[in-house]
């Protein structure tokens, strides 16, 4: 398995509050995108992926209108 930083932003829904929480964790994974899919099950979630470059993957999740970005670089 590889093993990756990732960095979850989870958008801010109050107004006026530009602010975002930011999470740093260590995974070890094969698939970024079933490791967040997993970490969301139960939840109305939609997913995308994009690759900006080797080693690294964002997966975008919708929940219901909050959004939240997975950032995935490889250690």
């Amino acid at each position: 398995m590889a093993l990756y930083e990732m960095v979850r932003e989870i958008q801010n829904l109050c107004a006026n509050n530009q602010m975002r929480d930011v999470f740093f964790d260590e995974v070890e994974t094969d698939d970024p995108v079933a490791y967040v899919r997993q970490l969301l099950a139960g939840k109305a979630v939609e997913l995308t992926a994009d690759t900006p470059g080797p080693g690294r993957v964002t997966v975008y999740a919708n929940l219901a209108g909050t959004s939240e970005k997975f950032l995935f670089t490889a250690l």
